[in-house]
């Protein structure tokens, strides 16, 4: 089994297309959660747009909720990576085993402070008085398996980056099928609605953090999920948090984003364009779904193959990661601007919500393939344990650039929503191009340097 999971044997390619193909599946089935979620919400009698509109007021505590998951998830799988490269098991172990621990630590903490302050949150976020109660039943009971929710995340990074793949995928194809199956059951046979939505969610996610802990702590897995290392030490945490920083800022980012933008589309648009921008956001994750998968599939491959030292295989890594993902990002931008209306349909029909969401796709989508630009640079600077580059650009792009588009376009050219939207691809040019821009003049020439050594 170890000799099958050393990546500094064999294509580089075949081996990332190997992780890539049930990772992007496993991408699919989680992404499932959510959207399938929407489609039904969205077709509720009478409330489905009001009711889907609250749903989107409850993402930038949901991104908050995966921020903290990539934080002591995420940050710490590449590190596990590193050291498996460098064939210290035994740290390796203790890494997962600490992640374990603080995302119990956190899930807690998280549950405990979202039921106290859901109220003046929710407000906050751009809730009025038809969209809170919708959104409160939601995310009432959603914070209740919230636990769940970063156990089966954070936890199944370990089995991925551990070259199990097919097990990380059946991870998520375990709860999505149990999620699919119970929503319409609670929504509209049990008649629970929103709520019914939230409790399907919950008890998948549930399921999922059982498969994964039954397979860490069992026999086929290379490391062990053992009780002696899961004994926090502060030189572990500090490394953990350092590198998932970048991930957890990602989220966090991507919440603030979502904040203003509802804030402002509340503003000059009201509840629909509200409603409109969780379409787009889901659209977004939908056409994003194949690069996490790439890009994830990447990851184990450069973090072992750095650790090894086998320079040539990370260059090489990165070469077909960029590659393939930018031609995939520019094919899927021109099929949405052909045929956007299949896509804002999958989640509701209503026509002034459809007609609403055409011409801002036109907006939002514009360039989508620089988006990858900001992908493959990240994935790279956070594989090779480079904290404090991947930290900066996902400040960068989206609190530097786009929180203050957000609200600057529509107040100078007077242009209300459309220039909400126009923030997103603006942000994706200039943020997407310099993180490429200076992974290339940093990590890729240090690269060369070191096999011309």
């Amino acid at each position: 089994m170890n000799n099958k999971n050393d990546f500094s044997k064999g294509s580089v390619k075949r081996t990332i297309i190997r992780l890539a193909i049930p990772m992007t599946f496993a991408q699919l089935i989680n992404l499932l959660y959510n959207i399938v979620d929407r489609m039904f919400i969205g077709r509720i009698p009478q409330d489905g747009t009001l009711a889907l509109t609250g749903l989107g007021l409850c993402f930038p505590i949901i991104m908050i909720v995966t921020a903290f998951t990539n934080l002591f998830g995420v940050g710490g799988a590449p590190l596990s990576s590193i050291e498996r490269g460098k064939g210290n098991n035994e740290e390796a172990q203790n890494i997962m085993g600490n992640s374990f621990t603080l995302l119990i630590m956190a899930g807690i903490v998280l549950t405990v402070l979202g039921l106290l302050f859901k109220k003046p949150i929710l407000y906050l976020f751009g809730a009025s008085d038809a969209t809170y109660p919708f959104a409160n039943q939601y995310l009432s009971i959603y914070l209740l398996g919230s636990i769940f929710v970063m156990i089966s995340l954070g936890m199944n990074s370990y089995i991925n980056n551990q070259g199990f793949a097919k097990i990380g995928m059946l991870t998520t194809a375990l709860g999505c099928i149990t999620n699919i199956v119970l929503d319409p059951i609670l929504i509209f046979g049990c008649k629970m609605g929103v709520q019914g939505a939230a409790l399907a969610t919950i008890f998948s996610q549930g399921l999922s953090a059982i498969w994964v802990l039954r397979f860490l702590t069992g026999n086929q897995t290379i490391l062990r999920l053992e009780r002696k290392s899961m004994r926090l030490k502060w030189s572990r945490v500090k490394a953990i948090t350092s590198l998932g920083l970048a991930g957890c800022v990602m989220q966090f980012t991507n919440s603030a984003v979502t904040i203003v933008c509802n804030r402002c589309l509340s503003l000059y648009g009201g509840d629909l364009y509200v409603g409109v921008m969780t379409i787009m956001n889901s659209i977004r994750e939908i056409l994003s779904m194949p690069v996490m998968g790439i890009t994830n599939g990447a990851t184990p491959v450069l973090s072992f193959n750095y650790g090894a030292k086998n320079y040539h295989r990370v260059i090489e890594a990165i070469k077909f990661m960029s590659i393939t993902t930018i031609a995939y990002t520019f094919v899927s931008w021109l099929v949405l601007v052909i045929i956007p209306e299949p896509f804002i349909k999958l989640f509701n029909n209503d026509p002034s919500l459809t007609s609403a969401s055409i011409q801002s796709i036109y907006i939002y989508f514009f360039g989508f393939f620089m988006m990858a630009l900001q992908f493959a640079g990240q994935t790279v600077f956070t594989a090779l344990g480079k904290s404090k580059q991947a930290v900066f650009f996902s400040i960068f792009r989206k609190i530097v650039i786009v929180v203050p588009l957000t609200i600057l376009i529509p107040m100078l050219l007077n242009n209300g929503v459309d220039g909400v939207f126009m923030a997103e691809p603006i942000s994706n040019f200039i943020g997407g191009g310099a993180c490429f821009l200076t992974m290339m003049l940093t990590v890729w020439k240090d690269l060369k340097r070191k096999i011309g050594d």
